[in-house]
């Protein structure tokens, strides 16, 4: 069986699972977000439902339209605080505690190898990084789950991405990603498993691969998957002292397909409006002129990805006629870029530093984009409005695309803004 198989297998109480195959399984943890929570608490209180399955393993993360953005947005964050109150939650985050969900769980140790994790949030196949399965649910399902601590849900079939070879300059995690999702389409592993491998994902470290496992339902994913090892393993001794299971795919595992790729010849990566997959090389784009840049997000608000982003910025501006927002994706990361001097190379370029929230990555709030603007964003997605109006524009690209796009005022390659440039790993 493949990592995803066994650790199915082993939720449902099976000894093996087969690709296609319904199966009920057991939640380790199960979360939700202020736009996700509101509804899946009303489907709980009209069942009638008086508890949850487990008041340790239900976790709500308020990221989206938070600092509340306008009385709707308060008003569902109260809806969720009354409920963690009377059903007596363990588990409760909002502003000045909480992050963006999908960096602010593994970060805290909620995340463990071989885990069942449901969240109620398309991204939430992000914790595949640790070598969970992680997959998102609708918010009536994730009440379903929060009443019984289970999922009935149907086995995926794999497939395995290996890369090999070292990173080129300025060559990131997120490249790797938009360039395979550009390979295959926004289709391309529609409800499978996509297992990421090889000796350049052995180098990775967990930043990268969260970036990784993150934009797998770019492509249609059920879940992403990276097998645990000492990288993963150092990252949870810090953060968890639980027990967990490591599960590794068998070495004659039946993968539907397996797709092989040479790191070295993958430049940046930028994608066009309006699909992650009209991804081309940032050297062929030509000369497209930008209102806005977002750097952050769950997919690439790590510190990694600000240290990236300001070794650009350093002793540099901002365009003039470019909004620059930074957004750390949880406290204790804009805590450490602050320790280090990022958070202040980040204003004194001009830029402004916001607090972790997924704000304008959904178009929520700190950031909307009106008729015509463009946008480049370390974001997951630029579909027709996501970011703001209709005839807005979003591309995509890594924290050093980004930077060098906001000091240049027009798409750029960081050749250009520091030639000698960095090898990035995160």
């Amino acid at each position: 069986m493949t990592i995803t198989q066994k650790i199915l297998a082993a939720h449902a109480g099976k000894r093996k699972v087969e690709p296609g195959e319904f199966i009920l399984a057991k939640v380790d943890l199960a979360f939700a977000n202020d736009i996700t929570a509101p509804l899946a608490i009303q489907k709980v209180k009209e069942w009638g439902v008086k508890k949850v399955f487990d008041p340790e393993k239900v976790v709500f993360i308020l990221d989206h339209f938070t600092p509340n953005k306008d009385i709707k947005a308060a008003e569902q964050c109260k809806l969720i605080k009354k409920f963690t109150r009377d059903y007596k939650l363990k588990n409760y985050f909002e502003v000045g505690r909480a992050g963006i969900e999908h960096i602010f769980l593994p970060e805290q140790g909620f995340v463990l190898p071989g885990d069942l994790i449901i969240g109620a949030d398309s991204h939430s196949c992000t914790a595949g990084a640790l070598g969970a399965f992680a997959s998102g649910v609708g918010s009536t399902d994730l009440a379903a789950i929060m009443c019984t601590g289970e999922i009935w849900l149907k086995v995926p079939q794999t497939i395995k991405f290996v890369y090999e070879g070292d990173f080129p300059k300025w060559t990131t995690p997120k490249d790797l990603i938009l360039y395979t999702i550009g390979d295959i389409g926004v289709g391309g592993a529609s409800y499978k498993s996509m297992e990421f491998s090889g000796d350049t994902i052995s180098k990775i470290p967990v930043s990268g691969r969260l970036t990784i496992c993150n934009m797998a339902v770019e492509a249609g994913a059920k879940n992403s998957i990276i097998e645990p090892d000492e990288i993963t393993l150092n990252y949870l001794r810090k953060r968890s002292h639980k027990t967990y299971q490591l599960y590794h795919s068998d070495s004659k595992s039946d993968y539907l397909e397996v797709k092989h790729y040479e790191v070295q010849k993958i430049q940046p990566q930028i994608a066009f409006p309006p699909l992650p997959s009209n991804v081309k090389p940032v050297s062929d784009v030509g000369k497209i002129e930008i209102d806005q840049v977002v750097i952050g997000s769950c997919t690439n608000g790590s510190l990694d990805d600000l240290r990236v982003a300001a070794s650009l910025f350093k002793g540099k501006k901002v365009h003039p006629e470019v909004r620059t927002i930074v957004i750390p994706a949880t406290p204790s990361i804009y805590l450490q870029a602050l320790k280090e001097g990022i958070i202040q190379t980040f204003v004194e370029a001009g830029a402004v530093v916001g607090p972790p929230t997924c704000g304008p990555c959904l178009g929520g709030h700190m950031g909307v984009l009106g008729e015509g603007e463009r946008a480049v964003a370390t974001t997951n997605r630029n579909f027709v409005g996501r970011m703001g109006h209709i005839k807005s524009e979003v591309y995509l690209a890594s924290p050093a695309v980004a930077a060098a796009s906001a000091i240049k005022g027009r798409i750029a390659h960081p050749e250009e803004v520091r030639g000698k440039g960095c090898k990035t790993k995160g």
